[in-house]
């Protein structure tokens, strides 16, 4: 029992790490994980507090338990079974690629990350570059939601900024949980926008196997009492237009329901904006007839450096406003069960048309269109103030007094921006940026069915 025994030095320095591995996983790790998992808990209840939709247990779930429960779903296992079938492969392959697919979609919800990085960097980010405007019952809308029902906003998808304004707008309600595209699988950005809650989607994936893991995920996000976001459209507008409503995400949810258990209670909200960051970058993806969005991340990072230089010389200036208007809710259970997804998604299509932001760089530019000529600054202001929409859209809230103000600011950002020429009293449209302009007014265009010129085509008399 006392006799020495020598060692080489590396076996014995290997023992010593095997021993702190096992020490570590089986005594320390579980100790730290729940003396962390205690505070989370704590920290979220103090949180849950002043939202006024509670984070449900749902979303706080341990990412593997998540996996689990639906690789081991009925549905999914039938789904495997089949797939296996059809593509003549085992079932045991057939249920590794699903536990793939779910390893994919589900995310990492971290509460700290959300509340305490994403929605101040959203802030921050969405008041740095813009002037916030939301509609004046956009709290209103959510509090008239059943407390207890899941929540789900459905958004047109004018810009990658949408995820920021909704973030920052929606934080003093719940953590949203967004479906968003392939675009954002890079890594770092994946595990940062997967601890925000959101989960990624295949836009192109037609195999049923991958189909039946996402919707079975969402479905179960829904009877949990996710709050969710989701843009139907199926991806960003090239053309300024609201898309009809995709079927996809709204099916799962519609499938899933049941009317005994939890409703579903759809906001449609309207986004729009006086500067679409990415604008001339869809204008171009329109014409080619594609949906390539390659931005060069040299032309990226020298943007940021030019207004990094604007601020630092006190020249910075932003882009106008951004304007977000929640419309009224829909509720799945008052559908009754005669409830119709055509219906759904026509009705949530033209509640967000009807309360459509009414920026002014769109109401110019379809002004500038119709008229088709150069037209003085006291003409403008006349027509901007008697061209709002009188039925439809939200108009722009305006202090007495300011609504001159608000015409030739944005003027003067549609000239520094190239699109317009001034010649003493007189705007004129630059001839090179007729594509520009359509963007813009077809953004509204929808509000305006009892006159609705052809934009493009006054675009081409012009």
């Amino acid at each position: 029992m006392t006799t020495t025994i020598e060692l080489p030095l590396w076996l014995f320095v290997l023992m010593v790490l095997f021993a702190m591995v096992t020490f570590a996983s089986h005594f320390l790790f579980p100790s730290v994980r729940w003396f962390f998992r205690r505070r989370l808990e704590r920290a979220v209840k103090r949180l849950n507090k002043r939202l006024t939709r509670p984070i449900e247990p749902f979303k706080l779930a341990r990412r593997y338990d998540m996996i689990q429960r639906i690789i081991y779903d009925p549905e999914v296992t039938q789904a495997i079974v089949t797939h296996a079938h059809e593509n003549r492969v085992p079932e045991n392959v057939a249920f590794q690629q699903a536990r793939r697919y779910a390893r994919e979609i589900v995310p990492s919800f971290s509460a700290f990350t959300y509340f305490s990085f994403g929605a101040r960097v959203s802030r921050w980010l969405a008041t740095a570059l813009y002037d916030v405007r939301t509609g004046l019952n956009n709290d209103q809308q959510i509090q008239s939601a059943d407390p207890n029902a899941t929540v789900v906003f459905v958004m047109n998808h004018r810009s990658n900024m949408d995820y920021v304004l909704v973030t920052y707008l929606a934080a003093r309600a719940s953590a949203l949980s967004y479906a968003v595209g392939e675009w954002a699988r890079v890594w770092p950005l994946s595990r940062l926008i997967k601890s925000m809650g959101a989960y990624f989607i295949r836009r192109k994936s037609r195999g049923q196997l991958y189909r039946k893991v996402l919707a079975r995920y969402v479905q179960m996000a829904t009877e949990g009492g996710v709050t969710q976001a989701i843009f139907p459209e199926g991806g960003l507008s090239v053309n300024g237009k609201l898309m009809p409503l995709k079927m996809g995400l709204l099916s799962y949810v519609v499938d899933g329901f049941d009317p005994d258990k939890r409703d579903v209670v759809f906001v449609p909200v309207a986004i729009n904006y006086d500067r679409v960051l990415e604008d001339r970058v869809l204008i171009a993806a329109d014409k080619r007839g594609d949906r390539r969005f390659g931005v060069s991340m040299r032309v990226v990072m020298l943007e940021i450096l030019r207004l990094l230089w604007q601020w630092i010389t006190r020249r910075y200036r932003k882009f106008g406003t951004a304007a977000v208007v929640f419309g009224p809710p829909v509720s799945l259970a008052a559908l009754g069960a005669e409830r119709d997804l055509n219906d759904l998604a026509t009705t949530l299509g033209d509640r967000i048309r009807d309360v459509m932001p009414v920026p002014f760089v769109p109401l110019l530019a379809r002004i500038f269109l119709q008229e088709g000529t150069p037209i003085t600054e006291a003409d403008l202001i006349h027509r901007a103030k008697h061209g709002m929409p009188k039925d439809l859209g939200t108009r722009p809230p305006i202090e007495a007094g300011a609504f001159c103000e608000r015409v030739k600011g944005a003027l003067d950002d549609m000239e520094r921006r190239g699109m317009l020429d001034k010649q003493g009293n007189v705007w004129a449209i630059v001839p090179a940026e007729h594509d520009l302009f359509r963007f813009y007014a077809n953004s509204i265009e929808d509000l305006y069915p009892d006159t609705n010129p052809s934009i493009d085509a006054a675009g081409a008399k012009s």
